[in-house]
């Protein structure tokens, strides 16, 4: 049974595959009909922002992936610590995507388990999720400020490095985890896989549980990663998997409004966006919110159904809505 038609907010992180889509495709169909405007925010930070969460200085994005991953986040501060992969160029370092590299669970915890007899006399414990993620949890509040990893992919990372007061501390601390797992063991046998070694960890996101959510209208979250289980666990709303898109906007649960993450990754996610365009246009869906991050910015795109008959509007290629002056 058709449910009343839902207010959707769509989270999506565009790989480069889908920023070079042409104006032919679903997703730039949907971007020539919105009113969209370009924010110097990265997609974490928008969510957060969107669920109250402040900055201070890092959004607690770290204690939230961390409960909704298995862990017991008590009142400690807590990093993400994601395994990386830094590429030398010229004359600075690059962290080359993905963010974080997949490791096996057999090499993840050899390289766990060296990074916890280093700094254990530092108060900082290592921690892997059920999911597999890499957390670090900390004995006291350090003065950083971190950057979250999608603002500082493919590109010099010194400026993205911790700042604040306690920052050379934390360069320090970075230093000695790529000596610690430059010869070892797990990325020998990485190399000879012919698989990227794994020659640091990108901290970001750190924070305390926090405490009260802030009032929203969201009453289901449709998503996988940890940080947007935590959200819906934090916030006290429903959370399933995300199933064939047609599906989920068939059969609703009654909810008003849902938040959907959605992958971004390969050139057939445009078909998720050819789905909403066709339930957008047949009224099942009474408003349409698509956040859609690029590195260090969001573009946010709102429609409604009457918008799809804005058919004076020429589609752009996906890549021109990030550049500022096409907005104008």
């Amino acid at each position: 049974m058709q449910m009343n038609p839902v207010k959707l907010t769509v989270d999506c992180a565009l790989s480069n595959s889908l920023l070079a889509l042409a104006g032919e495709s679903a997703l730039a169909r949907l971007l020539s009909k919105a009113n969209v405007r370009l924010l110097d925010l990265p997609l974490e930070a928008v969510t957060c922002i969107q669920h109250g969460l402040a900055a201070s200085p890092d959004y607690p994005i770290a204690p939230i992936a961390a409960h909704a991953d298995g862990l017991a986040v008590g009142d400690a501060y807590w990093l993400r610590a994601d395994p990386v992969h830094l590429l030398l160029q010229r004359d600075s370092f690059s962290m080359s995507e993905p963010v974080p590299m997949p490791v096996t669970h057999d090499h993840a915890e050899l390289m766990i388990a060296t990074l916890n007899r280093h700094f254990s006399q530092d108060g900082m414990r290592f921690f892997t999720g059920r999911s597999g993620a890499w957390y670090v949890r900390l004995d006291k509040v350090p003065q950083i400020q971190t950057t979250l990893p999608c603002a500082a992919m493919d590109r010099n990372i010194y400026p993205c490095m911790p700042q604040g007061a306690d920052a050379s501390a934390w360069v320090s601390y970075l230093n000695e985890i790529q000596m610690l797992l430059h010869d070892h063991s797990a990325n020998m046998q990485r190399e000879s896989g012919h698989q990227p070694v794994i020659n640091s960890v990108w901290f970001s996101g750190g924070g305390v549980m926090p405490q009260q959510p802030a009032e929203h209208d969201i009453d289901r979250f449709v998503a996988g990663s940890q940080f947007y289980l935590g959200l819906a666990q934090w916030s006290g709303v429903a959370v399933q998997a995300v199933p064939p898109l047609a599906e989920l906007l068939q059969h609703t649960g009654g909810s008003l409004h849902v938040r959907l993450e959605l992958p971004g990754q390969h050139l057939s996610d445009d078909m998720n966006f050819a789905v909403i365009y066709d339930a957008l246009n047949a009224g099942g869906i009474r408003q349409l919110t698509l956040n859609l991050g690029c590195y260090e910015k969001t573009l946010v795109a709102a429609l409604r159904p009457v918008d799809t008959y804005k058919f004076w509007r020429s589609s752009q290629p996906i890549g021109t809505y990030f550049k500022s002056d096409s907005l104008k």
